[in-house]
């Protein structure tokens, strides 16, 4: 090379020259500065000239590879950094072409040292902005050797990490470089991602992904296969996220890195948390798509997705509204009664930590959306659940997985006005669930009573049953709201749970039925509710007397149910004469029967040799509770006259707020609602109470009796419908035809009216005529005689018929 600098170098283009005197004699001496700074400075001065200073350079770089001269490609491969760096972005595109060619010639090397040197070339390159698109340049061969790079095992384990970590950088730098490009080479095709994301995660499992140290820079693969993957994951679209997601899931079911689910819930909280907010639930989405294409794999894989879905779901709850939020929980459903059908025997440990693994998704997914969507969740569940009436095993395994469920969403939601917790729509159901034969159906449908009911966290407390007082039970006045809908529902919820109580003498249905109306009187009790809860507390007493069908211990139970609540409600109201008089009952019953108190008999244990339930004067007296009410100074009438709850009797709350037929019936509504109205009115500051006399008098008693019944309401609106429907569906032809005969009533009825008037004018007339004439007689009169002719003003003129004579059609009037 030396030899060349004769007589023959003057001969060689001016930047061979320039190149090749930056190259030392010994390569050791490294690049000679002050010959990089001509070189750069005609460059720059020359933009025409870098497209083969670039050929130049990479052609010595290529003979010294072949010759193993590392050093001097070293020298080569640092000019065209500095060329590289000094070039402006107008006319980079010069010059790019032949630096990639020097980029990839060095990757195709085995030599370690060459390889990192061009991965570090290459990043710099991608981090500079370009402003002219370039068309043509492709980043096939760079995808596949950084990928492969990220897969070094050497077994130097510090040249090892730094060939990948070298792999992984060359990789962020390509998505740097072609991610916000749409000109180039699509990255985000399934033959680059199959690639890319792979190759990222198996250095993220490699070693913990948590940074232990507070450096800016990530120092290990973990680490900056990690950010290189938040960096992947921000940068996707909503329509490239899922190309993202579909190797990471390939990934993960190739490795089994399913079981133990770590490494995936933390690589999917990398995903949530650095995708755009908005495209969050597409992974969720993608997600159970993969959950529906596992179906037949183990419960445990199955159950680990699960788990990690749970993990998730929660992030993209807080994007999910509307259709989309409902779309979620349906998807959710459908996979639990996909797990509960493919049951045909008893549910395995494995199957039932998987349904336990959705629930709890589900139970997330809820939790983060305001109370009134939570509403519509629960009514979405309660409308998937299965009718009681489906004795089938397996409806009764789907109905208790969906309760759960319903309960699961029922204690992320914080009720604030009952009227808003408990829809029509979603009450109704619910009740009816109440009433269903099997048990644990019933202690769910209580515990979601239970999370609904307690504004107050008194729930725990009123777990235990007794008739101690609760010194910290948090008590305050139910709003008019709440009030409004014990008197509206409050009846039905107290005869769900009177039914629920008295099927069977199993523990757990009497705790969770205690509880419930417990949490109800704590809640709802007022001097205007009382009465309702005193005659559901004589009905559970009633119940326990009256019924043959219940054993004695069942009995018992009722009792202390009953006297328990009782002291509740009384200590709850702050009616004294009541608590003293339900004190001197259990006292009494302390000493001749302490079976009728709590705590209650279980069936599997002994009892004393005789339960005598028969005692008339240790039981709750209703004359004797009505004159405590009364002593108090509020109506006791209700429960003087009312009807104790019973059994098999599921119209007798509409039977005690409805008015009837009957005359007897509809006096005693007519009481009922007096005695609500007083109450409403003495519960009102300002408001003076109405005479009884003057409100409900012969007058309004009238008016009750002359308002129309159901039936007739109902017969009225029927023959509405027919009509609409007879004038939508009827040809016109059949209209007509139908109204042409029926002119005839009412055409008599204008005839008769019109004749009337015509010889009213005729009279009229007729005197006017003869006054005229007296008149004109008295003046000296006419020549001629009168023009006038009587009878026929009423014609029209020329002989037509009159108008009004014409038939009126029925069509045209009501």
């Amino acid at each position: 090379m030396l030899g060349c600098c004769g007589c023959c170098s003057a001969l060689r283009p001016r930047y061979k020259r320039l190149v090749d005197n930056i190259f030392p004699a010994n390569p050791e001496d490294g690049l000679v500065k002050s010959n990089m700074e001509k070189l750069t400075f005609y460059s720059l001065r020359s933009p025409e000239k870098l497209d083969r200073i670039g050929e130049y350079l990479y052609q010595r770089a290529s003979k010294d590879i072949y010759r193993k001269r590392y050093k001097f490609v070293e020298i080569a491969m640092e000019a065209m950094d500095l060329l590289l760096m000094a070039c402006h972005a107008q006319i980079l595109n010069l010059f790019v072409e032949s630096f990639l060619r020097m980029v990839q010639k060095l990757l195709e090397d085995t030599n370690p040292t060459l390889q990192i040197m061009a991965t570090n070339s290459f990043v710099r390159f991608a981090n500079i902005e370009e402003d002219t698109p370039s068309y043509h340049r492709r980043y096939d061969f760079f995808i596949s050797k950084f990928s492969s790079m990220c897969y070094g095992n050497n077994d130097d384990m510090e040249l090892r990490d730094s060939i990948r970590m070298a792999g992984i950088k060359g990789l962020q730098g390509v998505i740097r470089k072609t991610v916000s490009d749409d000109l180039v080479a699509n990255i985000w095709e399934k033959q680059h991602m199959e690639k890319i994301v792979p190759s990222l995660l198996f250095n993220m499992q490699s070693g913990p992904s948590k940074s232990t140290d507070t450096e800016a820079t990530p120092s290990t693969p973990p680490l900056l296969a990690e950010a290189v993957l938040r960096e992947l994951v921000s940068r996707a679209s909503f329509g490239h996220i899922k190309s993202v997601l579909k190797p990471l899931l390939t990934h993960l079911d190739h490795h089994k890195l399913w079981v133990p689910n770590k490494f995936a819930i933390d690589t999917f909280r990398i995903v949530m948390i650095s995708i755009q907010p908005q495209y969050s639930y597409t992974v969720v989405e993608t997600l159970m798509s993969h959950l529906d294409q596992n179906l037949t794999s183990s419960p445990k894989t199955r159950t680990s997705l699960a788990v990690v879905l749970s993990k998730i779901i929660a992030i993209a709850a807080g994007e999910s509204v509307g259709p989309s939020a409902l779309d979620i929980i349906n998807n959710l459903l459908m996979h639990l009664k996909t797990s509960v059908s493919t049951q045909h025997d008893e549910s395995t440990p494995e199957e039932t930590q998987y349904q336990e693994a959705l629930i709890n998704a589900l139970g997330e997914f809820a939790n983060h959306h305001p109370d009134y969507q939570k509403i519509e969740i629960m009514l979405f569940i309660m409308n998937t659940v299965p009718d009681p009436s489906h004795k089938s095993k397996g409806d009764h395994l789907l109905q208790n997985i969906l309760l759960k469920s319903l309960l699961k969403v029922g204690t992320q939601y914080r009720t604030v006005s009952f009227e808003k917790a408990f829809p029509v729509s979603f009450l109704q159901p619910l009740l009816k669930m109440a009433r269903a034969a099997s048990i644990p159906i019933r202690i769910i449908v209580m515990q979601i009573f239970q999370q609904l009911l307690d504004r107050h966290q008194n729930q725990h407390l009123l777990n235990v049953i007794n008739v101690s007082h609760y010194p910290t039970l948090t008590i305050e006045t139910p709003s008019r709201s709440d009030i409004l809908f014990t008197h509206k529902y409050g009846s039905n919820i107290l005869q769900a749970i009177i039914e629920s109580m008295s099927q069977e003498n199993h523990l757990e249905v009497l705790k969770s039925s205690y509880n419930t109306i417990a949490l109800v009187i704590v809640e709802m009790a007022c001097g205007e509710t009382m009465q309702e809860f005193l005659l559901f507390i004589l009905g559970v007493q009633q119940v326990a007397v009256t019924e043959v069908e219940l054993s004695p211990k069942h009995r018992c139970n009722l009792h202390s149910i009953a006297i328990s609540l009782l002291i509740l409600l009384g200590r709850c109201t702050g009616v004294g004469p009541l608590v003293e008089y339900v004190e001197k009952l259990i006292q009494a019953r302390k000493e001749e029967a302490s079976y009728l108190l709590p705590p209650l008999m279980d069936n599997d244990k002994s009892a004393p040799s005789t339960l005598n339930t028969n005692l008339p004067h240790l039981l709750v007296d209703k004359l004797a509770v009505a004159e405590c009410l009364q002593q108090a100074g509020l109506e006791c009438n209700r429960v003087q006259t009312g009807t104790p709850y019973a059994l098999n009797q599921t119209d007798i709350s509409a039977h005690r707020h409805s008015w009837v037929d009957t005359h007897s019936a509809v006096r005693n509504s007519v009481v009922d609602a007096s005695y609500n109205d007083i109450e409403s009115v003495s519960s009102s500051p300002g408001v003076q109470k109405r005479s009884l006399a003057s409100e409900y008098n012969f007058e309004s008693m009238k008016r009750v009796l002359a308002e129309p019944t159901e039936a007739s309401k109902r017969e009225a609106r029927e023959k509405q419908m027919q009509i609409g429907r007879t004038f939508r569906e009827t040809a016109f032809e059949d209209l007509v035809r139908r109204t042409e005969p029926k002119h005839d009533v009412i055409q008599n009825k204008l005839n008769e009216i019109f004749n009337a008037l015509s010889a009213e004018r005729q009279i009229s007339a007729s005197c006017g005529v003869q006054a005229g004439s007296l008149l004109l007689a008295a003046n000296g009169g006419l020549n001629g005689p009168s023009m006038i002719e009587p009878g026929k003003h009423h014609l029209a003129a020329g002989g037509q018929r009159p108008i009004y004579e014409n038939n009126f059609p029925e069509l045209f009037f009501y």
